[in-house]
């Protein structure tokens, strides 16, 4: 084959489109056979690795600082010189293996992926695929500029979450007023990048041959074992299981707080009145402490973890600047992963960095797989590696076990995860829901003013016991502080599918954490060679979506729920 390619990535990061260009001609001149197969797809991989972390890198310049004009300018020119025309030459490459009629070993799921993705690639949405995601980062731009005035402070309106957590009603209502003040001073904006975007996926549908962009879009996810229609019968289940169990945690909290109604505001803090849980006092405190807990849930998980605190991929405290959000990116040629947070001194850093350590490990324990092409896991089951590691973390919590908290505490964090977990159910059922209304009926959903219609339709369809009178402007525009509406459409379902899959594992856990945790290991080590079911299964759970499935988890939450609020 040709020339080895780079692995650095201070030498391919300094590429451009005429270094890539003579690999991509080199493998389209081969004759394909047995003989050269591997080779010839290995270094297609190569290619792909390096392309895919050329591109995670640049978006992590631009989220850890939006204001840096310089990768913001690196990040356009590699969409427009390297993205369009790798993504071009690649679908040649793909035809090229198809119309092969070769297989190379573990590429059963590739294949049938890439019959996908030739169904569905127009070389005229090359250029429309790269607008969308300079649309992605205007979004990122927008809400990373956003600060207030807060006892003499210039803050974030994350920072003043920590607000929220304030024994002072009076004071937790200035604050989430003056947040959400200023997100809504971003509306006008938002309601224009809005049509932009909804316009552009229409026609990246319409140029495909598709409908509407919900149908293109299902297809450009892969999502081969589930419809439409189940994510509707997984509302229903929410609306029936989870929207019930919900309202009897909202009233339990008015009891608690002894309120005629609970507001936004009251959502945060604690209903018995104590004070804020602080985890930590530094960062370093928070990454510390994080690392014991891995090491107890498996020592090789805690090893990963030293990994990325050695080679600095960890970037987690708020700052002005700072893209919203958290994520952890892969850095496909070096085989890491990169962890991104905005930490402000809570309990929910601590999920938060459990959460992404979670998919972290799933970069760590695919990087045995040869090729590039047996990495594209769905986000039904990495959401599991994330959302799983949150509960097999749980135990390991109290400061006894190098952890956080007193045995109080301890009991206090696990029954704000658990009922944030069932609220969750509903919520994302408004996120999903809305999504497949916006793109089955694009024409209303490029008015603003019927989005917030439908997204206060579905709030009060599926978020029951908050109190909002008063705030209906603030309610209405929920889907504008969405993240993943105007970044990732319809990612957003998998975070509900893959809870039910972690409670599966959690509760496996409860009778053998050793054995569970391993089950996980292996489940995420498969990547992408094996279907979705498959990997529940090797996860010991059930890829389902049905009311008897989801009842089990929610049943399993509220008896935890009660044993803790004993301790």
């Amino acid at each position: 084959m040709g020339t080895k390619l780079p692995k650095d990535p201070q030498v391919f990061m300094q590429w451009n489109w005429s270094q890539f260009e003579p690999y991509f001609e080199g493998l389209l001149k081969q004759t394909l056979s047995s003989t050269i197969l591997d080779d010839w797809v290995m270094e297609w991989s190569d290619l792909s690795r390096i392309i895919s972390e050329m591109f995670a890198r640049l978006i992590v310049a631009t989220t850890v600082d939006t204001a840096d004009r310089e990768a913001k300018r690196r990040f356009n020119a590699y969409l427009d010189e390297v993205f369009s025309p790798a993504q071009a030459a690649g679908q040649v490459l793909k035809q090229k293996l198809l119309e092969s009629g070769l297989h190379p070993a573990g590429f059963e799921i590739p294949l049938r992926n890439m019959r996908v993705e030739a169904e569905i690639y127009r070389e005229e949405n090359l250029p429309l695929l790269s607008e969308e995601k300079k649309l992605v980062n205007e979004y990122d731009e927008i809400i990373g500029t956003q600060t207030v005035e807060w006892e003499g402070k210039e803050v974030t309106p994350t920072q003043l979450q920590t607000v929220y957590l304030s024994l002072d009603r009076s004071k937790r209502e200035r604050a989430w007023r003056l947040g959400m003040e200023r997100k809504l001073a971003d509306r006008q904006k938002l309601n224009g990048l809005w049509g932009t975007m909804l316009e552009l996926r229409g026609q990246i549908a319409r140029n495909a041959g598709f409908s509407d962009y919900r149908a293109y879009r299902w297809k450009e996810l892969l999502r081969f074992d589930y419809s439409p229609e189940n994510c509707m019968e997984f509302h229903q289940a929410i609306e029936q299981v989870a929207v019930p169990a919900a309202r009897r945690i909202y009233e339990k909290r008015r009891k608690q707080m002894g309120l005629a109604t609970i507001r936004p505001w009251d959502l945060n803090v604690d209903p018995l009145g104590r004070e804020a849980l602080k985890p930590y006092q530094t960062i370093a405190e928070l990454v510390e402490k994080v690392s014991s807990i891995y090491h107890r849930v498996d020592p090789q998980l805690g090893e990963y973890f030293e990994i990325m605190r050695s080679k600095g991929l960890l970037d987690l405290e708020n700052r002005k600047g700072k893209a919203p959000g958290a994520y952890c990116n892969n850095y496909d040629m070096v085989r890491l992963p990169f962890i991104f947070e905005n930490a402000v001194g809570l309990h929910g850093d601590v999920a938060t960095l459990l959460h992404e350590g979670g998919h972290g490990f799933h970069v760590f324990e695919i990087a045995h797989l040869p090729y590039y092409h047996q990495l594209q896991v769905g986000m039904e089951i990495a959401e599991v590696a994330s959302m799983a590691m949150e509960l097999l973390a749980s135990p390991y919590l109290l400061a006894s076990e190098g952890g956080f908290y007193s045995e109080k505490d301890a009991a206090r964090a696990r029954i704000e995860h658990l009922e944030e977990a069932v609220l969750f159910w509903p919520y994302m059922a408004v996120v999903d829901a809305f999504q497949h209304w916006a793109y089955t009926h694009s024409d209303e959903a490029k008015n603003p003013d019927r989005c917030d219609n439908q997204w206060s339709v579905l709030w009060q369809r599926f978020t029951v016991g908050v109190d909002w009178s008063g705030l209906e402007d603030f309610m209405v525009t929920g889907w504008q502080r969405k993240q993943h509406i105007f970044e990732v459409p319809f990612y957003y379902v998998e975070y509900g599918m893959a809870s039910l899959g972690a409670f599966q594992v959690w509760n496996n856990a409860l009778k053998d954490q050793k054995g569970a945790v391993a089950a996980y290991r292996r489940a995420l080590a498969l990547g992408g060679t094996t279907s979705l079911p498959k990997l529940y299964e090797t996860a010991g759970a059930r890829f389902a979506f049905d009311a008897r499935t989801l009842q089990d988890a929610v049943g399993l939450a509220e008896r935890k729920i009660a044993e803790l609020e004993q301790v």
